[in-house]
């Protein structure tokens, strides 16, 4: 999953939130340098996305990129769900997207942790364009994919993802929310797991 995916599936647990944010950018036992709740957060976000990539719905979205985008499909994808999470963002949440997205921003640059720079040019470049936030229209998926695609080391053609989107939306839509119901119970069950372990050591 992406970024707006990963911080709501952190169901208002802020530590946990910024493990589940900055999952990436932690590499093995580094996770062992940060408080708890936040380890929690790391190792929930290692168990969503390895959830969603053996997810059945998963695969036969990524069905319809892979003939195009082969590698990047799975990078494609979860944009998508982050694009369907942002537009039906009111069937999930009772607070503003936009005041979730600055709360995120907030929270995420004020953590004191020892986090790599790369983190916070990214984080500078989220806050300054609103990722979060721009996820809910096609213009603000495009953007994202745009800077994709300038990124990735092989021709990903991740700036043309929309014109299937355009096409499917309805479907894929459709896989998203059974997905995503799906994906929201695992995590509430691997969150309380993690807490439980944590809670015995």
């Amino acid at each position: 999953m992406n970024f707006l995916a990963h911080a709501y599936l952190s169901f208002g647990e802020e530590e946990v939130l910024i493990g589940n944010f900055i999952g990436d950018f932690v590499k093995g036992s580094e996770m062992k340098k940060f408080p708890i709740l936040v380890q929690a957060g790391i190792s929930l976000h290692r168990h969503i996305d390895t959830y969603t990539d053996s997810h059945p719905l998963v695969k036969e979205l990524q069905n319809h990129l892979r003939p195009q985008h082969r590698l990047y499909s799975r990078v494609i994808s979860d944009m998508y769900f982050d694009y369907f999470l942002a537009k039906n963002w009111n069937k999930y949440s009772h607070i503003h997207l936009k005041d979730f997205s600055q709360h995120t921003y907030s929270l995420l640059a004020q953590a004191n942790l020892p986090l790599p720079e790369s983190f916070h040019r990214m984080l500078y470049w989220m806050k300054h364009q609103d990722w979060l936030y721009a996820y809910r229209t096609h213009d603000g998926l495009q953007a994202a994919l745009d800077g994709l695609s300038r990124r990735a080391r092989f021709d990903s053609k991740m700036e043309q993802a929309s014109l299937l989107l355009q096409k499917k939306e309805e479907e894929f839509e459709l896989i998203f929310f059974e997905f995503f119901k799906d994906l929201e119970t695992f995590a509430q069950v691997t969150l309380t797991q993690l807490r439980l372990k944590d809670d015995c050591t």
